[in-house]
């Protein structure tokens, strides 16, 4: 990582540096230019006046190299270092003979090369002839002035791109030296380390230190997760070993010496009941999962009247049987939400107050704002202080006042219910006994 952050500055600062270097190379070279442009036709001009009046040819700046040509390409007047040199091809002598003025450089900036010149020829009638009048200057001032541009370019350039290319090493090393230590962190959690916290710093608020908050804040989900999941499977175990104990204990008695066939019915109708209480177990066990792994519910219109006598009828004859009172108050309004859920929740927290709680059991509904919230109270003793905070756990029981019949499910799922409405699920003691309350968006 640290590699590919230092090879994508140095390639963009090597682009900028690139860039940069070009755009003050062509400044300069184009300012110089055309200094020497200037000097070229200033020369050129005294030369031309000096062939029309039939003068003397004067002298130009210091270098400085003049011919005139006659029309069929005879040197007339040269300067004395090129003597008869010819400066002009054929093919530019004919050119400038019709009438173009012909400007070009002799040598190269790079590789350097002797006697650089810059010229420029036209055509000048001087009494009645046809003459080409040749102008050159030195460009060695202005090559070399390039060429120590170009030098002082590359080092500086070079020696930017090195520093900002280490810069951006040691910025990224410092950068990225968390993120190691949290990848050291995770690899010590990977081999089994559930208490580890990563060490974020406390004085910093910037993007590395709110991913350090994130992840403890992951790994304190996911150690309480693992904890969940560890006290539900010893929970489950011991609800499922029960039933299987009582059936191996009637069919090992049943097996131990001959019976008799009501002794027999008996047995059946023990293991029949311990076998009905697993196949309770395990539909509310895959109830619960299915509805906290997914989360997902399908809302639909339903009448409340409707819903809630649904949930609380089948309840109605072991009412009956205890001498209980089962009273539903709800109004008649039609609710959005997941009846296939939302009724057994109903039906468990009743069957709860019926099997732990005394005297009438009371489903209220009301509708506000948008919030349905039904409140099923009862009569008895209520929830014992200390197991408030844990009513919604699976198979949470409140032992010090309740019995140990059922499975320990039932708060459980009708929590489960109402955050997958997202809404909230409320266990309290009312004046009278125990409360429990679902409130979700309808």
């Amino acid at each position: 990582m640290v590699t590919r952050l230092v090879l994508a500055v140095a390639l963009t600062m090597s682009l900028v540096l690139a860039g940069a270097a070009s755009f003050v190379y062509w400044r300069v070279k184009t300012a110089l230019d055309q200094q020497l442009d200037d000097d070229l036709t200033t020369y050129q001009s005294s030369l031309d006046r000096a062939v029309r009046h039939g003068a003397q040819l004067p002298p130009g700046p210091s270098g400085s190299l003049q011919q005139v040509l006659g029309a069929h390409g005879r040197v007339l007047d040269s300067s004395h270092a090129i003597r008869h040199q010819m400066l002009l091809t054929p093919t530019e002598r004919n050119s400038v003979a019709h009438g173009a003025t012909f400007r070009h450089d002799v040598g190269s900036l790079l590789p350097i090369t002797p006697d650089t010149l810059r010229l420029q020829a036209h055509r000048v009638t001087a009494g009645g002839r046809q003459r080409i009048v040749i102008a050159a200057v030195r460009r060695g001032h202005r090559d070399e002035a390039l060429r120590e541009l170009l030098a002082q370019l590359a080092l500086a350039s070079g020696l930017t791109l090195i520093a900002a290319s280490y810069v951006g090493y040691r910025t990224a090393r410092g950068a990225l030296r968390p993120v190691e230590r949290y990848r050291t962190a995770a690899a010590t959690l990977a081999d089994g380390e559930q208490s580890l916290r990563l060490d974020v710093p406390a004085d910093r608020d910037n993007e590395l230190t709110r991913l350090g908050h994130t992840l403890n804040h992951m790994l304190d989900r996911l150690e309480a997760s693992a904890e969940r999941e560890r006290r539900f499977v010893a929970d489950a175990s011991h609800e499922l070993r029960t039933p299987l104990t009582l059936m191996r204990a009637e069919l090992d008695v049943a097996l131990h010496r001959p019976r008799s066939a009501e002794e027999l019915t008996e047995t059946l109708r023990s293991v029949d009941t311990e076998v009905q209480r697993l196949i309770d177990l395990s539909n509310a066990l895959l109830d619960l999962e299915e509805l906290s792994s997914t989360g997902h519910i399908t809302r639909a219109p339903a009448a409340l009247t409707d819903l809630l006598d649904a949930a609380v009828t089948p309840h109605r004859p072991t009412a009956e049987r205890a001498g209980r009172d089962l009273a539903v108050d709800t109004p008649s309004v039609t609710v959005d939400v997941d009846a296939r859920w939302l009724r057994p929740a109903v039906s468990n927290l009743v069957d709860n107050a019926l099997r732990h709680g005394e005297g009438t059991v009371r489903v209220a509904a009301t509708v506000q704002e948008g919030v349905l919230s039904v409140c099923v109270t009862d009569e008895g003793p209520g929830f014992p202080p200390e197991f408030l905070p844990r009513a919604f756990d699976r198979f949470a029981r409140a032992e010090a006042s309740r019995t140990s019949e059922g499975s320990g499910l039932g708060l459980a799922f009708a929590h489960a219910v109402a955050t997958a409405h997202s809404g909230t699920a409320r266990a309290d003691n009312a004046a009278s006994g125990a409360a429990v309350t679902l409130r979700l968006p309808c």
